[in-house]
């Protein structure tokens, strides 16, 4: 099977989340994408919402697609936060299957991937979807010093921009107004329920 694994904070996670699952879902054919959220980024500040309720609020927004699933192996206490840490432990749970791995194109740009080289070393894909103001030539720019081979694995997406952001959900109910729209149905009435990011 191929196998698309989306990794992230999803604090929360939102409409723009699932709207890009879906398209590189069907855009490169795969067969499931694999939520993976992680209990603390390595390269961004400790997450707001518990990773209970994080897990919880993910778990409510994919259960309606088939094709979408969850995965708690970043969750652990001893989770690093790494992909490159990460992908041995899903390679276990996947032997044989072909991992594709997701993210955006603000994330590829402008952190700094530990170990980028064995990530793309463990993948049939890096799969970059557009995000924010990156430009082509900044995609570039950080995949320039990779060897041909492993640069040939990564898949830039022609998807619409997703202006929705975890960022500005949180602020948006920091300043009590409405998200409703913005995360799926089930994860508002989470949030409302035990009154998150307020």
């Amino acid at each position: 099977m191929n196998i698309g694994i989306f990794g992230g904070g999803f604090d929360p996670i939102h409409n723009g989340h699932l709207f890009v699952a879906e398209a590189v879902r069907d855009d490169i054919g795969l067969d499931k994408v694999v939520f993976v959220p992680t209990r603390a980024g390595a390269h961004r500040g400790e997450p707001v919402a518990t990773t209970h309720q994080r897990a919880t609020m993910v778990r409510l927004a994919i259960a309606a697609n088939p094709a979408f699933a969850f995965d708690e192996s970043d969750l652990r206490p001893e989770a690093t936060g790494y992909t490159a840490d990460l992908l041995p432990l899903l390679r276990e749970r996947y032997p044989n299957d072909e991992l594709h791995f997701i993210v955006g194109g603000d994330s590829l740009v402008r952190s700094r991937w530990n170990r980028l080289e064995n990530i793309l070393a463990q993948l049939r894909a890096l799969v970059v979807a557009p995000r924010g103001d990156v430009t082509a030539a900044e995609l570039d720019l950080a995949l320039a010093d990779l060897a041909l081979d492993l640069r040939a694995k990564v898949r830039m997406l022609d998807l619409p921009l997703v202006a929705e952001s975890a960022t500005l959900i949180r602020n948006r109910l920091g300043a009590e107004r409405s998200v409703r729209y913005l995360v799926p149905e089930p994860v508002y009435r989470y949030i409302e329920e035990w009154k998150l990011y307020r």
